[in-house]
């Protein structure tokens, strides 16, 4: 039986990627309690790294869409934490993202939206969260935008 999370997926068209191995000495995710805490996301697509700094290389729109790859990797985190049922999700907590941005940018917000909206999407009311939304002179491999989770399961 599909899951009603997975039969959103479908409806909205939206494949997840494999859920990233780590890049360096940490794990993807860590489970405690009904608190899954995953690791920095960072933007790539098919193509692979999204790199670029924002208000310089990319525009707020561009970031908005490499926040959303984040977003798809840490539901393919989460749903790796669920043992593969994302029917378990009871609510996104919290997302903090990090934008690469020239020192003069300042729609923060706007680019982390890609990853909050596409938790809406997702999750509809359970999708909506706590967020921080910051610059940074620079991103691990010069990607333009990281995004990590807390997320509630059952």
């Amino acid at each position: 039986m599909t899951s009603k999370i997975e039969e959103r997926l479908e409806a909205l068209g939206i494949s997840l990627p494999d859920a990233p191995a780590p890049a360096a000495n940490y794990v993807p995710f860590v489970v405690a309690g009904d608190m899954v805490f995953i690791s920095g996301q960072i933007s790539r697509d098919d193509s692979g790294l999204i790199t670029g700094q924002l208000g310089r290389d990319l525009d707020s729109a561009a970031g908005a869409k490499a926040a959303r790859t984040c977003a798809l990797a840490l539901v393919a985190q989460l749903k790796a934490a669920c043992g593969g049922d994302l029917d378990r999700v009871k609510r996104v907590v919290k997302l903090s993202g990090f934008v690469n941005s020239s020192p003069d940018f300042t729609e923060h917000p706007q680019v982390i939206n890609g990853a909050s909206d596409l938790m809406v999407e997702v999750f509809g009311d359970a999708g909506r969260h706590a967020r921080a939304a910051v610059g940074s002179v620079s991103l691990p491999l010069g990607v333009a935008v990281e995004v990590e989770g807390v997320f509630q399961i059952a």
